[in-house]
């Protein structure tokens, strides 16, 4: 009996221990994910922040770290390739392939976003393998950007695939009207507060 006790309770420091160890990972990689984004908007040949706010720019807004917006949803991928046209910030037309749909439940809701894929013949070096998701939630035209917010994904090997909110950025269009950014779709609007990530600048 006390040997089922004391393992019992070797098993729960384990957890203990490895959820911090986890939780303390995770952390560390959106603060990396971060620190990279400011160094970005630092930088004048990348940054989208006109000479004026570059000058007074010391770090852009974000909600603290939260493992709750860490979701591993159901990742169906879309049998045939279809495309998908988004109105852009200024009046054009940009095309993606509807690449799938994620699955999940959030404060107790079950919920759906579609992501999509790049057609462009130009993309980005270290995004080759990653999916668009723009989306909308409560918090915009209060603590984040009116227009949405974006996110990278990996592309799943499988039929789970992580959204971590906390890595949610603005589309340039949030800085400056040079810009023209895809409008995340109605099929995309979260009926949450999804109060992580980038906050309005």
């Amino acid at each position: 009996m006390f040997h089922s006790k004391k393992r019992f309770v070797l098993s729960i420091s384990l957890c203990f221990l490895l959820s911090g160890a986890f939780a303390q990972s995770h952390s560390s990689d959106i603060l990396a994910f971060r620190e990279k984004l400011n160094k970005n908007y630092a930088d004048p040949d990348k940054s989208p922040l006109s000479k004026e706010k570059l000058q007074e720019f010391e770090g852009l807004p974000f909600y603290p770290v939260d493992e709750v917006y860490r979701i591993e949803a159901t990742f169906q991928k879309l049998p045939k390739v279809d495309l998908h046209t988004f109105k852009t910030s200024d009046n054009r037309l940009r095309d993606y392939e509807k690449y799938g749909i994620a699955t999940f439940t959030l404060d107790g809701q079950e919920m759906q976003l579609t992501l999509f894929k790049s057609i462009s013949k130009v993309i980005t070096p270290g995004y080759e393998n990653s999916l668009f998701l723009p989306f909308t939630d409560l918090t915009n035209g209060k603590e984040t950007y009116g227009g949405g917010r974006y996110m990278d994904v990996e592309i799943p090997e499988g039929d789970s695939i992580v959204l971590d909110f906390n890595k949610s950025y603005n589309p340039y269009c949030a800085y400056s009207t040079n810009y023209s950014c895809p409008i995340p779709p109605k099929e995309n609007d979260l009926p949450v507060y999804i109060k992580a990530g980038i906050k309005h600048f």
